[in-house]
């Protein structure tokens, strides 16, 4: 009988860690859910301003005879509809990315849902432990639920961290796939920077909208792992980007200022997301060495009460 009730009260300890931890991850989608929707209020507000802005230089009025007259009107044409395309570029990322919030979300509440029974199912457990010591003759019955209790949380514990640890290795993963097409991009670049002609420009942007889609998979294993996280005190990491603007100024206008400056972006995203995997590596380490430490503790524990067992 006696393990028959700590076995419900492993479970069901286990059960509660879980309940808390998905109240604290929908805590967290949600203030990024507030985050990114004004983001896209925003870049939808300055859309429309960019468009009117190309629309009035596209259009005959007395500011535009101006700047065709000073022989600026082409310039500030170009300048404008670039703004516009990175705003749309960066608007179809945002929304991208508040699907992903909102599916996150919506699992969080589905597996709470299924949890709402676990604070209750839990005092009973307890009532049943009180009504076992009570009755029992056994001086050491007290001292194995309290064992059994140690077991429960430790055993929840590891599994977080466990969890963690996977979550961390998705995002090596994926950082480790960004870098490579970086590292491609960047080669190309040189190339392209060089004398390459069309064809290394094709190939260099080939391997930026590549390095663009494995960055933005990276981001969305980083926003998993941080609520992993959430449970064992470890940070969050930034976003990487790729500047939309930058991309189509080098590949519309192919010139050596544009490519110099692309270039010297995809060196930058290549050096953050360097940085990124060197972070994440060190808070693997962190999350193995944890949960080494307490598989030993949970072994010792596991021991005392199963000696204490067998002599009842």
């Amino acid at each position: 009988m006696f393990s028959e009730i700590n076995a419900k009260l492993v479970a069901i300890q286990g059960e509660l860690r879980k309940r808390d931890k998905y109240k604290a991850q929908l805590m967290d989608y949600q203030k990024e859910l507030e985050t990114i929707e004004d983001t896209l209020s925003q870049l939808r507000t300055q859309i429309e301003s960019e468009k009117e802005e190309v629309e009035k230089l596209e259009h005959f009025s007395l500011t535009n005879l101006f700047a065709t007259l000073s022989g600026t009107k082409d310039e500030k044409l170009s300048k404008e509809k670039q703004e516009m395309i990175a705003a749309q570029h960066k608007l179809e990322k945002a929304k991208k990315t508040k699907m992903e919030i909102d599916e996150a979300i919506l699992g969080l509440k589905n597996k709470l849902l299924n949890l709402k029974n676990a604070e209750y199912e839990y005092q009973q457990v307890l009532i049943q432990k009180e009504n076992m010591i009570k009755s029992s003759t056994s001086p050491f019955a007290e001292k194995v639920f309290e064992l059994s209790e140690q077991e429960g949380a430790l055993k929840a514990h590891i599994t977080q961290l466990l969890e963690a640890y996977d979550a961390g290795k998705r995002v090596e993963r994926a950082l480790s796939e960004s870098i490579s097409s970086l590292e491609k991009a960047e080669n190309w670049g040189t190339w392209d920077i060089l004398g390459g002609g069309t064809i290394s420009s094709i190939v260099k942007h080939q391997h930026i909208d590549q390095a663009e889609s494995d960055l933005h998979r990276a981001q969305t294993s980083m926003r998993e792992f941080q609520k992993e996280l959430l449970d064992v005190q470890e940070t969050a990491f930034p976003e990487v980007n790729i500047s939309g603007m930058l991309k189509f100024a080098d590949f519309f206008f192919d010139g050596f200022i544009a490519d110099f400056m692309v270039q010297g972006k995809i060196k930058g995203s290549l050096d953050q997301t360097r940085g990124h995997r060197a972070k994440t590596n060190d808070i693997l380490l962190k999350l193995e060495a944890q949960s080494e430490k307490n598989k030993k503790e949970l072994e010792k524990i596991q021991n005392e009460k199963q000696g204490i067992v067998e002599r009842l």
